[in-house]
């Protein structure tokens, strides 16, 4: 019973702590665009760099 009467209060703020830490993250913005960091990963900001024709360096040396 002295177990219960102390993880209980342990509990309880932790789980105060979570929801706090949460309506944090919603007023600071972190889930304001959620599709958009999405869509960042698919888009190429470079073209791809062009590989070396191995043909045209078979008869150069040094």
């Amino acid at each position: 019973m002295n177990g219960l009467a102390l993880l209980i209060p342990i509990a309880l703020l932790l789980g105060l702590a979570g929801l706090g830490a949460f309506f944090w993250s919603v007023k600071s913005g972190q889930f304001e665009d959620m599709d958009g960091a999405a869509m960042r990963v698919l888009i190429d900001d470079e073209a791809p760099a062009e590989a070396p024709d191995a043909r045209s360096d078979r008869g150069k040396l040094g």
